[in-house]
C-alpha cells in the first residue's frame, strides 16, 4: 500500500499526556505507514483527514524539532512518551529524523523519555539512547513473533524477527527496555505457544512485559474484516476469554522468569493507563 507524506508546520510540540506515566508525548508525525488493523490511534489524531485515511497518509511537522527547543525552556520537566498516537520510527523517520531530533533535545534538556516503536530504526540513535541511558527507556510492540501472522496484523510495519534483533542489541548496550505484547486478539495471537514465546524474549532481555487485548472503538470492526475473515470471532474479547489469557502470562512470566505486568493495573482507570494506542 503506497503512503502519501504531506510537509505541515506546527505551533506546539509537546502535548500533555492523560497517560497516568507520562507527563508530555511528542508525536513528530501524525498518522503512520505501518497501518495496523487494530490501531486506534486514528480516533485521537486532531488531523480528520490522516484519521480517515490511516495508513495511507502521513502528515510530517517539519518545525516540531524548533518548536520543542523552544518549549523545554518553559515547561517543568517530566515523562515524555515518544510518541503515543503514531511509530516515531515509521520509514519516514530515516530521512526527516525528527524523533532523534527531538529525543537529543529532550534528554539533553533534563527530561525523562519513554520511547515505543515497532521499527529496528531506533538502534540507529543508540550513541544519544546510551549517553543518557538514567533518562530513557524503549519499548517494542511485539504482538506475535510469527512474521507472517504480524503482516496480516500490521502490514506497514517492519517484521516482529527485526524487532526482536533490535530489541536485544539495545538491552545489550545497558538501555532499560520493555515489550507490549498487545493487542492480544482472540484465535489470532492468544495461543500458549506465541504468549510464552514473547515471554520468553522479554527475559532473555531482561526487558518487562507489558501486555493488554483488543480494545474496540465504535468503527474499528470495520478495519478488522481482514482478520476476522482468516479468524471469526477475532473482533470479540468475552470476559471469560480475557481472564483466561491474562493467567497464561502472568503463569508463562512465572515459570520463565519475565517480569510482566497489564497494562491497566487494578488501580489505574484504562482511560489514563499506559499504551493506549498500540504503536
Amino acid at each position: 500500500m503506497s503512503v502519501e507524506y504531506r510537509r505541515v508546520r506546527v505551533s506546539s510540540a509537546l502535548s500533555r499526556s492523560g497517560l497516568y506515566d507520562l507527563d508530555y508525548a511528542y508525536n513528530p508525525y501524525a498518522g503512520c505507514a505501518h497501518g495496523c488493523l487494530y490501531c486506534y490511534a486514528r480516533y485521537y489524531t486532531p488531523y480528520r483527514e490522516v484519521a480517515e485515511n490511516w495508513g495511507r497518509l502521513v502528515y510530517v511537522k517539519e518545525n516540531v524539532v524548533e518548536v520543542l527547543k523552544r518549549e523545554v525552556k518553559k515547561l517543568q520537566r517530566g515523562v515524555v512518551g515518544v510518541s503515543t498516537t503514531t511509530d516515531p520510527y515509521q520509514r519516514v523517520e530515516e530521512l526527516e529524523m525528527l524523533a532523534r531530533g527531538g529525543i537529543e533535545v529532550l534528554l539533553s534538556s533534563g527530561f525523562k523519555v519513554s520511547v515505543q516503536t515497532k521499527s529496528p530504526l531506533v538502534v540507529r540513535d543508540l550513541d544519544i539512547l546510551t549517553r543518557h541511558r538514567d533518562l530513557v527507556d524503549v519499548g517494542f510492540t511485539i504482538t506475535t513473533l510469527d512474521d507472517e501472522i504480524a503482516k496480516l496484523m500490521e502490514p506497514g510495519a517492519p517484521p516482529p524477527s527485526a524487532r526482536a534483533s533490535a530489541l536485544r542489541r539495545i538491552a545489550s548496550e545497558g538501555v532499560e527496555t520493555w515489550i507490549f505484547l498487545g493487542p492480544i486478539v482472540r484465535g489470532v495471537n492468544d495461543s500458549e505457544e506465541n504468549v510464552r514465546k514473547v515471554v520468553q524474549l522479554a527475559a532473555e532481555t531482561g526487558s518487562k512485559l507489558i501486555y493488554d487485548f483488543l480494545r474496540l472503538k465504535p468503527g474499528l470492526e470495520k478495519h478488522l474484516e481482514p482478520l476476522e475473515r482468516r479468524f471469526p470471532g477475532a473482533s470479540t474479547t468475552p470476559r471469560w476469554w480475557r481472564e483466561q489469557i491474562a493467567a497464561l502470562v502472568e503463569r508463562a512470566c512465572k515459570e520463565l522468569g519475565a517480569r510482566c505486568e497489564p497494562s491497566f493495573p487494578p488501580s489505574k482507570p484504562p482511560s489514563t493507563a499506559k499504551i493506549t494506542d498500540f504503536t
